[in-house]
């Protein structure tokens, strides 16, 4: 049984840091073999596409409003994937999840509707 457990959220003042954390277990390969995404939900609202990595040569993807702010990363030995996040601000507010796709190349990075598992998300809230 695959599970995906995210960490790291909290309450940070605006222009602060937070790592998130995204913890994979029950998976029949390396994390390395699947894509991996970041999605946020802030209440109301639909659930966004944030940030994701693609398993084949490690290519990352971000939505707008976070490039050079956000990075995305993989920890293969620890099976675990990473958000960083720098100068947050008060609209990064949101329930954030992760997930993994193990469909391949073809993969649909972007669309929350590629993916196979999900995490039940950690609470970011950033004050101003």
């Amino acid at each position: 049984q695959v599970q995906l457990v995210e960490s790291g959220g909290g309450l940070v003042q605006a222009g602060g840091s937070l790592r998130l954390s995204c913890a994979a277990s029950g998976l029949t390969n390396s994390i390395s073999r699947y894509n991996w995404a970041w999605f946020r939900q802030a209440p109301g609202k639909e659930r966004e596409f944030v940030a994701a990595i693609r398993w084949t040569g490690g290519h990352t993807y971000y939505r707008d409003s976070v490039k050079g702010r956000f990075t995305i990363s993989r920890d293969n030995a620890k099976n675990t994937v990473y958000l960083q996040m720098d100068s947050l601000q008060p609209d990064d507010t949101a329930a954030y999840y992760c997930a993994a796709d193990q469909g391949g190349i073809l993969s649909t990075v972007r669309d929350l509707n590629t993916y196979d598992w999900w995490g039940q998300g950690t609470q970011v809230t950033v004050t101003s």
